[in-house]
């Protein structure tokens, strides 16, 4: 028999350095004592089969948090007090916890075990105490630690070491729900015991299984919201204006939902953006004395036998590389604590590195962050010491809250303090959008860009990361900014924003370009405009110059199409006017054959007197079947008919996927990049996941 002042004295001492044999000598006497009092109790021990009253408690209420079952903090603190009521109610009549060697709250054994064990297994019992402290005899009585004030961490706590044992803990609180008892955060170093604490080895439970509802991730994405274009009565309404949009975001944003397996959300779907994200060959401007050149054709629509389209396209004049001028570039990187996810600051280090390889040695770079707060990390230099400005970039790390504002103020700051005359001075933004210390309202940000915009300095944004991208905002500051937007969700993708569509992306020609379409009510019965939605302009901000409108780049293309519904074709959505409808015909009318006359009117980049080029669309721009069109007008032609149907248009109800997939695929054409086969992917992505309606 052993001593019980001997086993209280073993019980009371404190814990020995770690050492890897006495480890393997404790584990084997405490499974040796495991062994004999395995006929105890026949109880499966673990808390998989049935979850106790506390942990129902935190289950309730995470359910009621998580699954936003409460609307305001007000109904939050009425609900909580009873779910508080009950836990304590309960865990009074349970049993007094018992802890585990590795710190965990034993499962309390069923009804039927809870005598005491008869005489012959407490001698088992003692047997293997005894076998225990032989095991642990070297061990050596040190002075006694003094007893913790409450709250405090134990001494044997604060030396303990992180090892393999404590992170398969921390993976089995994460399987229970982040459940952490006292005396596992107070956990005991490696190969020692609680002192005051019952001990027993305890077989390790189950995981639990995980509630599907409980694992989503609440999607943050602040996406605008917007109404698909209306149709038109010509006669009524015969002028459409819009913006041009030369921005990108919404396919790499719509490429992510497919491939991850989603069908994408219908705001996140702008159709002008799907269309302008390819190159295509339209003819441009011989000169760089006009910025671009306009082409207008009118085919048969796919989808509608009665209706046509008009298809506008600009292409801009592409600046050659020994003609381009000197960059002030300022890359402005959000470093908050929301940036730390591998598709997010990683992902905009490796793209900037990226566009420091394209840029000329005489180019400025300078490097300003923000979290908490702004800070410069590399003032102006030429990017003759690429060196340095690449250490500057590998050597950023994520953390703290997001004071974009700041940001964006020293960016500019620093973008004026290196200004280039007659050169391209830009700040770009690369963010997840959240930003939530300073000025964080979208109309804020955006008087702060416009005031900026006319010293000469733009702004373009690259966004990264999904679930948390505030997809308004950054469109918002772009647009205002007399820059782009992109959306970066790939290594591929930055490689094609910043390196293939460097000199668009970087080197404006024309700014505040606007497009005014007027219809012949002679020849068109009603009209609509595909995508735009977001870029609408009054009639009369056409020629208003202080009005902004989008910018385009070197060699950019951009590309419009209205459905047209020509005049006694049947196809007309709105009933005629009972009274007062104009009457028109040849007698009288000028340029009556004409379906629309397309008006764009642009500023060259240091100008602030607009410019106008017109084209009529006549019976000599149409085509007689839509296989005559070009190669680059049917592809755009699928990508709009693709857009409109991952937005779910009334006009794509009866037009499928597989017709897309077959137009697109027939209009391929040269594709050195592989763009059009990866779009031809994504309809049949979309196809399958859409049950191939």
């Amino acid at each position: 028999m052993v001593d019980d002042n001997e086993l209280a004295r073993l019980r009371d001492i404190a814990t020995p350095a770690p050492d890897a044999e006495a480890r393997a000598r404790a584990l084997t006497a405490a499974m040796s004592a495991f062994d004999g009092q395995e006929e105890i109790s026949r109880v499966t021990q673990g808390s998989a089969a049935g979850l106790r009253l506390t942990e129902r408690a935190k289950g309730l209420w995470r359910d009621i948090m998580q699954r936003k079952l409460i609307a305001t903090p007000t109904i939050a603190g009425l609900v909580a007090l009873p779910i508080a009521g009950y836990a304590a109610f309960h865990l009074l009549g349970e049993a007094p916890a018992r802890f585990e060697a590795d710190g965990k709250v034993a499962q309390a054994p069923a009804e039927t075990s809870q005598t005491q064990p008869p005489p012959v297994e407490l001698d088992k019992q003692k047997k293997a105490d005894a076998e225990s402290k032989v095991a642990t005899a070297p061990l050596v009585e040190p002075v006694a630690p003094p007893k913790p004030e409450a709250n405090a961490t134990t001494p044997a706590t604060q030396a303990a070491p992180a090892d393999a044992m404590q992170q398969e803990t921390a993976t089995a609180d994460m399987q229970y729900g982040g459940a952490t008892s006292a005396a596992k955060m107070s956990a005991a170093p490696r190969g020692g015991v609680l002192p005051g604490v019952e001990t027993r080895l305890m077989v390790q439970p189950a995981p639990m299984p995980v509630d599907p509802l409980q694992s989503q991730v609440e999607n943050r994405d602040r996406i605008q919201s917007f109404k698909t274009n209306p149709v038109h009565a010509a006669a009524e309404d015969p002028v459409s204006t819009f913006s041009i949009d030369v921005d990108t975001a919404s396919y790499s944003f719509v490429r992510r939902s497919l491939r991850e397996g989603i069908l994408p959300q219908a705001d996140t779907v702008r159709v002008e953006e799907m269309v302008n994200y390819f190159p295509y060959d339209w003819k441009g401007p011989d000169s760089a004395s006009t910025p671009f050149n306009s082409t207008v054709g009118v085919m048969p629509t796919p989808w509608n036998p009665r209706t046509k389209l008009m298809h506008v396209a600009i292409k801009g004049f592409d600046v050659k590389p020994a003609e381009q001028p000197r960059a002030n570039l300022v890359f402005l990187i959000d470093v908050s604590g929301s940036m730390d996810e591998p598709d997010k600051l990683p992902l905009a280090q490796s793209a900037f590195r990226l566009l420091v390889g394209k840029l000329r040695p005489d180019d400025t770079v300078s490097i300003v962050t923000y979290a908490g707060e702004a800070g410069t990390v590399l003032t102006p230099t030429r990017v003759a010491e690429k060196d340095k400005i690449l250490a500057a970039i590998d050597n950023l790390q994520p953390g703290g809250s997001t004071a974009g504002e700041a940001g964006i103020k020293e960016a500019y700051r620093l973008a004026q303090q290196s200004f280039v005359k007659d050169g391209v001075n830009r700040v770009m933004l690369a963010t997840d959008g959240d930003f939530n210390i300073g000025q964080t309202d979208d109309d804020d940000l955006k008087r702060l860009v416009e005031q900026e915009r006319k010293t000469g300095v733009f702004l373009s944004v690259f966004g990264f990361g999904h679930d948390n991208l505030n997809d308004q905002m950054m469109q918002t500051i772009a647009q205002n900014g007399n820059g782009t937007a992109a959306y970066i969700d790939t290594l591929s993708e930055a490689e094609k924003i910043l390196v293939q569509d460097a000199s668009s992306t970087l080197f404006p020609i024309a700014k505040d370009v606007k497009i005014q379409v007027e219809f012949n009510p002679a020849r068109v019965s009603e009209y609509r405009l595909i995508g735009y939605e977001t870029r609408a302009l009054s009639r009369e901000d056409f020629n208003n110059d202080r009005v902004d409108a989008g910018d385009i780049g070197s060699g950019h293309s951009v590309t419009a199409i209205y459905e047209i519904t020509p005049k006694g074709s049947g196809g007309e959505q709105i009933d005629p006017l009972r009274y007062g409808q104009a009457k028109l015909d040849n007698g009288g009318v000028a340029n009556a054959d004409e379906y629309a006359f397309v008006k764009i009117r642009y500023k060259l980049p240091n100008e602030d007197v607009s410019k106008l080029i017109t084209t009529p669309v006549t019976p000599a721009s149409e085509v007689e079947s839509f296989d005559k069109a070009s190669v680059d007008q049917r592809f755009s032609v699928a990508v709009a008919a693709f857009g409109q149907k991952l937005r779910d248009e009334d006009a794509m109800a009866k037009f499928g996927y597989d017709r897309i997939a077959e137009i697109a695929g027939a209009a391929r054409g040269a594709d050195p990049f592989g763009y059009r086969a990866e779009f031809l992917s994504l309809v049949r992505l979309a196809s399958a996941l859409g049950g191939g309606k």
